[in-house]
C-alpha cells in the first residue's frame, strides 16, 4: 500500500467515523428522551408507558408548595418532577424494584428544609403498583456545598467514567489503526463482558472474582472469534471499507438484539453494585467499588502501554497500524498482529463493560450501545488510530461530561461532549495526539 493510500484510508475512516458519531447521537437521543421524560401527575399517556408509579404530597404548614423538584434514581432508570399547584407528585418508573428518590432543596422556599437531613429516601413497592412516599419538611437553614467541593466531586467521578471509557475506547482505536474498520459492533463486545459476569456471578453464583475473570477471558475468546469468522474472511476477499462498516452495524445490530432475547429488557444488578459510600476524602465520597474500579483501570492501562512500547507484538502493532504494507515487507505478520488486536480490544472491552455496569449501576442488554457515541468521541478527539490518543480523548471525555452538570441538566452533559469534539477538530482535524497528514 502507498503512503498517499494510508493516508487516503485515515482520511475516509475519520469521516466514517464521524458518520458513525452522528448517526448513534440521532438512535441515542430517540432512546434517551422516553426514560428521562419528566412527570408530573398521572396522564394517560404515563399510564400506556409505565406500570409502577412513585407518588406524595409536598406541604409545610399544611399548605401546599409548588414547583418542588422530585429525582427517582435506581435500576438504570433515572427521571425527575415538580410538583403541581395542590404540592402532589407523581414519577412513573419502568419495572417493580429499589429506587431512590431525593427532594432537590434548592427548590424549597426560603428557610424550609428537608427535617433530619433525609432528602434522599429509598423506597419499594408492595404488593400494589403504586408507592406513596412523602417529605418531612421542617423550618432551617439548608447547608449547600460550595463551588469549590462539586467541581472536585466531579472531577474525580469524571476521571472514574474517563478511565472505563479508555479501556473500550484503545480497543476500538487499534482495530481501527490496523484495520481501518470502524466497528460499530464494539459496543456488543462492552455488553458481553457485563453479561457474562451477570450469567456467572448472579445466575450460576459463582464468586463474583471468578465470574469476572471468565467474563474477561471469554470477551478475549469473542474477539478472536469475530475476527476468524467474519472479517479475516471479508479482509481476504478484499471488501472496501463501507461495506465493512456497514456489516458492522448489522452485525451491532443482531448481537444486541440476541441479548435482548436471552436476557431480556430490564435492567439487573452485580454483586456489590449498590453498596454505600463510606470512603470519605474530603468532600469526595467513595464506595469500595469505585476504588477498585479506578484501581483496575489504571493497571490495566499501565500494563497495556508497557505491552505496546516494551514487547515485540507492541512494536508490531504499532508499525501495523502506521503503514501495513511496510509492516508487511519488513517481515511481520499481519494477519497474527490483526488477530492479537482483535483478542485485547475483545478483553478490554468486555472489562470495561464491567466496570460500567458497576458505574451506571445495572447491566441491560443495550449497555454498550448507550456509550458507544462516547467511544467514538474519544477516539476521534485523541487522534484515530493511536492507543494513547484514545485514553487522552476518553478522560477529556469523561472530565467535561461530569463537569458539564455544573451548568447544564443531567440529560445535555453529552452534548457538551460533542460541542468540544467538534471545536477540537476545527482547530486540529487529525485530533489531539494524531499526526497531521497530507492527501495526495
Amino acid at each position: 500500500m502507498e503512503p498517499t493510500q494510508t493516508v487516503a484510508r485515515r482520511s475516509r475512516g475519520r469521516w466514517l467515523i464521524l458518520f458513525g458519531i452522528l448517526l448513534s447521537a440521532l438512535t441515542l437521543s430517540g432512546i434517551a428522551a422516553s426514560p428521562a421524560m419528566a412527570v408530573t401527575g398521572s396522564t394517560a399517556t404515563e399510564a400506556e408507558e409505565f406500570e409502577y408509579f412513585f407518588s406524595g404530597n409536598v406541604t409545610f404548614d399544611d399548605e401546599p408548595l409548588e414547583g418542588v423538584r422530585i429525582t427517582v434514581e435506581g435500576n438504570g432508570y433515572d427521571a425527575e418532577t415538580e410538583t403541581d399547584a395542590e404540592g402532589k407528585w407523581t414519577i412513573g418508573v419502568p419495572e417493580k424494584a429499589e429506587y431512590e428518590l431525593t427532594l432537590d432543596e434548592d427548590t424549597l422556599p426560603e428557610g424550609v428544609v428537608v427535617e433530619d437531613g433525609q432528602a434522599t429516601v429509598t423506597a419499594e413497592f408492595g404488593l400494589t403498583n403504586r408507592k406513596s412516599v412523602n417529605f418531612f419538611l421542617g423550618e432551617g437553614q439548608r447547608v449547600t456545598t460550595d463551588i469549590a467541593a462539586q467541581v472536585l466531586i466531579r472531577v474525580v467521578n469524571g476521571l472514574n467514567f474517563g478511565l472505563l471509557l479508555a479501556l473500550a475506547a484503545i480497543g476500538l482505536s487499534l482495530i481501527f489503526g490496523t484495520t481501518g474498520l470502524s466497528n460499530f459492533a464494539h459496543a456488543e463486545m462492552i455488553t458481553f463482558g457485563a453479561l457474562m459476569v451477570l450469567t456467572f456471578g448472579v445466575d450460576l453464583a459463582l464468586p463474583i472474582w471468578l465470574a469476572i475473570i471468565i467474563a474477561v477471558v471469554l470477551s478475549g475468546a469473542l474477539g478472536w472469534t469475530l475476527d476468524a469468522t467474519i472479517w479475516k474472511p471479508l479482509r481476504r476477499r478484499g471488501v472496501a471499507l463501507i461495506p465493512l462498516m456497514i456489516v458492522s452495524i448489522g452485525l451491532s445490530l443482531a448481537l444486541r438484539y440476541t441479548y435482548q432475547f436471552f436476557y431480556g429488557g430490564s435492567t439487573r444488578q452485580l454483586p456489590g453494585a449498590t453498596i454505600p459510600s463510606d470512603i470519605h476524602l474530603g468532600p469526595v465520597t467513595l464506595s469500595w467499588i469505585d476504588v477498585a474500579s479506578m484501581a483496575t483501570s489504571i493497571v490495566v492501562l499501565l500494563a497495556f502501554a508497557f505491552f505496546l512500547l516494551r514487547t515485540r507484538i507492541g512494536k508490531a502493532t504499532r508499525a501495523v497500524s502506521d503503514n501495513p504494507s511496510l509492516a508487511a515487507a519488513s517481515g511481520i505478520d499481519v494477519d497474527r498482529v490483526i488477530r492479537i488486536v482483535w483478542v485485547a480490544g475483545g478483553t478490554l472491552a468486555g472489562l470495561s463493560g464491567i466496570l460500567w455496569a458497576y458505574f451506571r449501576p445495572g447491566v441491560s442488554w443495550d449497555m454498550g450501545f448507550q456509550i458507544l457515541l462516547l467511544v467514538f468521541a474519544a477516539v476521534t478527539l485523541g487522534g484515530l488510530g493511536t492507543a494513547f490518543g484514545a485514553l487522552v480523548g476518553s478522560i477529556i471525555v469523561g472530565l467535561f461530561i461530569e463537569l458539564s452538570t455544573l451548568w447544564l441538566p443531567s440529560d445535555m452533559k453529552y452534548v457538551g461532549a460533542l460541542v468540544v469534539l467538534i471545536l477540537v477538530l476545527l482547530f486540529r482535524p487529525q485530533g489531539i495526539l494524531g499526526r497531521r497528514e497530507r492527501i495526495g
